[in-house]
Formats: C-alpha cells, sequence, structure tokens
C-alpha cells in the first residue's frame, strides 16, 4: 500500500488528476515496494545487465480527483513466466471514503539491454514477486 497526495502538477486544465498522472502514481508505489523490499534503486534502475521495462500498460478511470485529495494506492503482483510479471493496482481516494477511483495494470519483461533477449527475472525481484502476490 502506498499513499500520495495528488499535487496541483498531477491535474489538467480542468484541476482533474491528468490521465498520466495515474500510472505515474502506480509506477511510484512500485518504486517504493522494491525498496521497501531492500533493492538498491539506483544499481536496479543502471543495471547494464539487466532492465525490466514496461511492455504494456492500461488503466480504467472510475471518479475524478483534485488537486489536494489523499490517494492509496494498492497492489498485487502475478508472475507470469520465468522473465515476465504483471503488477494490478486499485487507487483509493480517501476524501471520497475510501471510494474506488481507478485501476490499472503494467506487465513487465526482464531482458538483456543490450541484445534485447528475454533473461530470467534476477532473485532480488522474485522475491519481491513472492513478498507482493497474493498467492
Amino acid at each position: 500500500m502506498y499513499t500520495r497526495t495528488v499535487r496541483l502538477r498531477d491535474t489538467d486544465a480542468a484541476g482533474v488528476s491528468y490521465f498520466t498522472s495515474i500510472l505515474e502514481s502506480c509506477h511510484e508505489a512500485y518504486e517504493d515496494s522494491l525498496a521497501a523490499t531492500g533493492i538498491d534503486m539506483r544499481s536496479f534502475f543502471s543495471n547494464p545487465e539487466t532492465a525490466i521495462p514496461i511492455v504494456h500498460a492500461h488503466v480504467d478511470f472510475l471518479k475524478p480527483t483534485f488537486c489536494g485529495d489523499q490517494q492509496v494506492i494498492r497492489f498485487t503482483v502475478n508472475s507470469l513466466s520465468e522473465t515476465e510479471f504483471e503488477v494490478h493496482y486499485e487507487i483509493v481516494s480517501t476524501h471520497k471514503s475510501e471510494a474506488l477511483i481507478g485501476k490499472a495494470m503494467t506487465r513487465h519483461v526482464c531482458i538483456n539491454p543490450i541484445s534485447r533477449d528475454r533473461k530470467p527475472l534476477p532473485e532480488d525481484i522474485a522475491a519481491w514477486l513472492r513478498r507482493w502476490s497474493i498467492a
């Protein structure tokens, strides 16, 4: 679970959260969970031998959220194979009596960043998957 405040930079001209800000918030929750598992963020995102890019994402917007609203982002992970996993997010606004305001999913694939060939997930990510998986 990750909590954040919607900032002005997250909103559009109408004062409603801009569509990309939801995915950015989800990615913040993802990064926070990696760090909470003991993964060194600097080495993780600059590893010359392993990259885990997002290859697919989608978001469902259920209710608007505004500058100053508090969001809680809950997520679960699902291992798809030795090279791939998904993260499923639920975004809740605490200003709307815990109203579900959105759902998102990101799919990640582990690759060698030079050859772009798939490779097995490293052990630290496998441990992260075990920690945050619902199964």
